[in-house]
């Protein structure tokens, strides 16, 4: 009976589009009614805070040189994947991300834990020609990011376009983006302790070895923040506390 229906539906258009309607709609309700029930989809985790003004800038070069294109921010639970790139990811580490860089796509390693995995020196080598640390890499070259001097200017605007968004800035992060900026890639140049308070486990230093602050100093504080958030060591999942 139950064959006889199925061959009937594959072969009558108008009932397979109806059918096929009252699936998608079935599942469509078992996912999306419980979450108007839910204050929060996402479970914060200690540690998360939004991105410092260089950390955000470098994000944006990121973005702009379509790195998300070869590489993702997205650890599997699979066992192999854990053993390669580290702890899973958690939705609350991509909470400030707009976009979120989460996908399936790896041309190159996954990234979201590479944070402290290899040294400045090593970024500033693999960013001028990455054939210098990896021989059979395919990975284009960004020479021009170490030479492209980079300004806090635009940064409080950014930063409030991100708050419209949801990201918790404060009116005094925003007010103070452009000297966190700079007191980033130089602590000798400002208050490193403010810097702190604001954005804890923020690192402080000059990321590309070279006078003045540029894209690449940007874009390497920001891969070195990767997956340095969230102290997995102590991290116990919602479900088993």
């Amino acid at each position: 009976m139950f064959l006889k229906l199925h061959n009937w539906a594959e072969t009558n258009a108008v009932a397979l589009l109806f059918l096929s309607l009252i699936v998608v709609s079935v599942g469509g309700l078992v996912q999306i009614a419980p979450l108007f029930y839910l204050d929060n989809t996402i479970e914060k985790v200690d540690g998360m805070r939004p991105y410092s003004p260089l950390e955000l800038a470098g994000r944006n070069v990121y973005i702009r040189e379509g790195c998300y294109v070869c590489h993702s921010q997205m650890i599997r639970v699979m066992r192999d994947e854990v053993d390669r790139y580290g702890h899973y990811s958690l939705a609350a580490e991509s909470m400030y991300d707009h976009p979120f860089q989460w996908g399936s796509k790896r041309t190159g390693p996954d990234l979201a834990r590479v944070g402290g995995r290899y040294s400045d020196d090593w970024h500033v080598a693999h960013m001028h020609d990455p054939r210098d640390i990896v021989p059979e890499s395919i990975m284009p070259a960004y020479p021009w990011l170490a030479e492209t001097p980079i300004a806090p200017d635009r940064m409080a605007r950014v930063m409030a376009a991100n708050r419209a968004t949801g990201v918790p800035y404060t009116d005094e992060m925003i007010e103070s983006a452009s000297a966190d900026f700079r007191t980033q890639a130089d602590p000798d140049s400002g208050d490193a302790d403010a810097l702190l308070a604001r954005y804890p486990k923020a690192q402080a230093r000059n990321f590309d070895g070279e006078p003045g602050i540029s894209e690449l100093d940007a874009l390497i504080a920001y891969l070195q923040m990767l997956g340095t958030l969230v102290d997995f060591s102590t991290f116990e999942p919602a479900a088993s506390r």
